[in-house]
């Protein structure tokens, strides 16, 4: 698994352990291990300009995707095929402000973002109650999970 992680702020960000969430929900999901993720930490003033460009919404969000092979996640023991995920693009200052709100740790906001921005990747969406409903059960899974796995570290 290919998984690059930049940070263009000043805000410091635990790369390995976001390293470690990409890396345990593409195991769970059955991507191929030849598969490309990119990560990318942006201020909010790029942000808002990906955010305007890209879903013609004013000011900055918390995460964008951006997929490009279009990979979908692999299924019982059986992987995906190898390419390229595409990017994911997380606004820290977003994330620390929703962190806030929900009374959590930010590293926990851009684990929650990090996980929703693969499965954007993936080809999960939110757009309809449905589909939102599958998501977010799908996200709090891989993070249930992934915490679980921290515990018993």
């Amino acid at each position: 698994m290919s998984i690059e992680i930049n940070n263009e702020t000043q805000i410091s960000v635990d790369e390995p352990r976001v390293l470690r969430l990409a890396q345990h929900a593409l195991a769970e999901l059955n991507i191929h291990p030849k598969a490309e993720l990119a990560i990318q930490f942006i201020d909010e003033e790029p942000m808002e300009v990906l955010h305007i460009q890209w879903m013609d919404e004013p000011g900055p969000t918390d995460v964008l995707s951006f997929p490009m092979d279009e990979l979908r996640p692999g299924g019982e023991g059986e992987v995906s095929a190898p390419g390229l995920l595409g990017d994911i693009v997380i606004c820290p200052q977003v994330a620390i402000r929703q962190a806030e709100a929900a009374g959590h740790e930010p590293i926990n906001e851009v684990l929650l973002l990090t996980t929703h921005g693969i499965l954007h990747l993936l080809g999960f969406d939110h757009a309809e109650p449905d589909e939102e409903k599958e998501m977010f059960a799908l996200q709090k899974e891989i993070l249930d999970n992934f915490y679980a796995s921290e515990a018993s570290e």
